[in-house]
């Protein structure tokens, strides 16, 4: 009891004390009284700050170009609209309205950040419907070129900024509508004033510097998000209906590619080998040079060849986009297209070989890391991963190991065994993969071992950051890898390919626009070569250039056409499935 006692008397002078100390208001009014011109000063100066904040996001373009400092002195829409609904509103009403429109300027501002990245790397806007997956995506592509840390670290600022921006914002959009509330007169006619000068500006088409005095930046960024979501949901059930209507879906095994039976046939995949490759001033000279001399190295080994263009589905990344749109005959430009088709029974080219019985299929992908039940949809009969490859050497950034590691062990664990059937194999090369730094180095063939001879190469490499900072560096190192890639296939095949071998490689995408520019096209690269001239002789229609490299104005056909053009050149009967 005494003990109680004591704790009562102990609390009740701590609330005693608590009632004579000035409450934190007090205090704030007591310093403000006592510095009136400092309080001002600091009031006018919020004040401003958040009127800067609102106004610039409400301003902010959603693409890189737009940002212009003359592109944050227009009068935009938004900001009238919204004075005039928070002057009218009582208290409570104008603080829940206020922060609920800051908040949603904040949420426009992030989504216009993302348009930005996405139309960096991937020549297109942000889909809040489909995209949030590809941050996953482009967090470990940051782990894989800057560490771990440097991931995670992105990752986190990524939430707080985000976080961080909605609420300032939300709290700077109350301490306007609080302040238009204390001046409504003033205030009104300023609304007023504003709102004429918006649509007389509109009205005349005043202009300064080719850029509108008036603005509805913050609307047509909310009605373009919002076009893009219901064309999103309205393509998923089209592209349903098309993906079920297939000209040879029901083409019997026995009349599927008859011209190629007996061959050994190889789809590669070159990473970001786009048309850029062999036009840029930079890049051409280096990537024109090894076309030329790999396709004489081939011709002396007695293998031709035949190059055209193809127009990708997708642009700078994706990559996956680009595969199953030249494999399926379909245009698969999302990622909600990509979902649809795998979990369907549209006929791939490469399943197309495994139907007929006649050959085994095989798929090599070093970039996959983890379960891919796509492999079924492909038709691979077997897949070997990136642990499935017996590589013990380093990566180099995303790639987890050398094009010319990954074709040794194809050669090695299925090319060159012996077979009672012919093989059909899918490969992906990644070594051309941004950030394009390190690049690997081709060594002897006979010296790659287990992979640990690529540690010194690695070491002695660039490093991604230095890289990935410098637009012309980016450039110039992409050349090189797109060069070592192409070398390594073609040296595989001059080393390893029978009469019986056919190649078909193509890229899947351009890469970004740092390197391929604005406004790219999205065509890549596509050869077959063989030393059958039978197999060419097939294609002799296509109009496709001799050699490795096409000629600018050789044919450019959408990627999804190239499935029912192989097949048919080689002998498949058309058997449509219904819609």
């Amino acid at each position: 009891m005494p003990v109680f006692t004591r704790l009562t008397s102990i609390r009740a002078r701590l609330t005693s004390i608590s009632a004579r100390l000035p409450s934190p208001r007090t205090r704030l009014r007591a310093a403000r009284d006592a510095h009136p011109a400092a309080a001002r000063t600091a009031r006018w100066t919020l004040h401003t700050l958040a009127a800067a904040l609102v106004v610039g996001a409400l301003l902010m373009p959603n693409a890189a170009p737009g940002l212009r400092p003359d592109g944050f002195t227009r009068i935009p829409a938004e900001a009238i609209i919204g004075a005039v609904l928070l002057i009218a509103l009582p208290r409570r009403p104008r603080i829940v309205v206020a922060a609920l429109y800051g908040a949603g300027i904040g949420v426009l501002t992030v989504l216009n950040l993302l348009d930005m990245g996405f139309k960096e790397y991937l020549g297109r806007g942000f889909n809040v419907v489909l995209d949030w997956g590809l941050l996953d995506d482009a967090q470990a592509y940051v782990a894989d070129s800057m560490g771990s840390t440097a991931a995670v670290a992105a990752a986190v600022g990524a939430v707080v900024l985000t976080l961080l921006l909605v609420t300032v914002m939300a709290l700077a959009t109350v301490r306007l509508g609080n302040l238009l509330a204390r001046h409504r007169p003033r205030a009104t006619r300023g609304a007023l004033i504003a709102g004429t000068v918006w649509v007389t500006c509109t009205a005349l088409g005043v202009q300064i510097s080719g850029m509108p005095v008036a603005s509805d930046q913050a609307a047509g960024a909310l009605k373009e998000q919002t076009e893009r979501v219901v064309a999103t949901l309205r393509d998923e059930a089209a592209f349903a209906k098309e993906a079920r209507a297939d000209t040879f879906g029901a083409t019997p095994p026995g009349r599927l590619v008859p011209d190629l039976r007996g061959k050994d046939v190889v789809f590669a995949f070159i990473e970001s080998y786009g048309r850029t490759a062999t036009e840029d001033p930079l890049i051409a000279p280096g990537v024109i040079d090894t076309l030329d001399t790999r396709t004489a190295a081939l011709a002396k080994a007695g293998f031709h060849a035949r190059s055209g263009w193809l127009t990708s589905a997708t642009y700078g990344g994706s990559s996956w986009l680009g595969h199953s749109t030249a494999l399926s005959g379909l245009w698969i430009d999302n990622q909600q297209r990509y979902r649809t088709v795998t979990s369907g029974d549209h006929l791939t080219l490469t399943k197309a070989f495994q139907k007929t019985g006649a050959w085994d299929t095989v798929g090599v992908m070093p970039g996959v890391q983890k379960g891919w039940p796509e492999a079924k949809w492909y038709g691979l009969d077997k897949v070997y991963d990136a642990f499935e490859l017996g590589y013990q050497g380093p990566k180099f950034s995303w790639s987890t190991m050398p094009d010319q590691y990954a074709l040794e062990a194809f050669q090695r664990l299925e090319h060159g065994r012996k077979r009672d059937k012919p093989l059909m194999s899918e490969v992906i090369l990644t070594s051309s993969h941004q950030p394009w730094a390190p690049i690997p180095k081709m060594v002897d063939w006979d010296e790659l071992g287990d992979g640990s001879v690529f540690d010194a190469i690695r070491e002695a490499g660039k490093k991604p950051a230095g890289v990935v900072a410098d637009s012309t560096e980016s450039r110039r190192e992409y050349g090189k890898s797109v060069q070592y890639s192409v070398t390594a296939l073609t040296e595989w095949l001059e080393r390893y390919g029978t009469d019986d071998t056919v190649l078909v490689f193509l890229g899947d995408h351009q890469p970004i626009a740092r390197v391929s520019g604005d406004g790219a096209s999205r065509d890549v690269p596509v050869s077959v070569v063989a030393k059958d001239p039978k197999v060419l002789e097939r294609i002799d229609g296509w109009n496709w250039t001799e050699g490795l490299r096409p000629a600018k104005d050789a044919p450019v056909w959408r990627m999804s056409s190239f499935r029912d053009r192989f097949l048919t050149a080689y002998g498949s009967t058309p058997h449509p499935t219904g819609e």
